[in-house]
């Protein structure tokens, strides 16, 4: 248990942070969920709007460093060449 005024304060803020990680987290795999679903459904015009979508969070959420930039880059390509299977 953190004993110090400033590892207290340390700890706190560590909770904080990780809630709102957790947060950002679920929000981009939902957006990911939205375009597999459209995929899913063979609709290529909402597979492309969720995907446009997706795109921008996935890459706020690794300029934020809650993923690393590969991973991002990763999920990127594969739904895109996902989306371009349906044509």
């Amino acid at each position: 248990m953190a004993n110090s005024a400033g590892s207290k304060k340390r700890a706190r803020q560590a909770i904080k942070r990780r809630a709102h990680n957790g947060s950002l987290r679920s929000m981009v795999r939902t957006y990911l969920k939205k375009v597999d679903a459209a995929i899913e459904a063979g609709n290529q015009a909402d597979a492309q709007a969720a995907y446009t979508l997706a795109t921008s969070k996935l890459d706020k959420a690794a300029n934020k460093g809650l993923y690393h930039k590969n991973k991002a880059a990763r999920h990127k390509s594969r739904l895109s060449a996902k989306i371009k299977a349906l044509a």
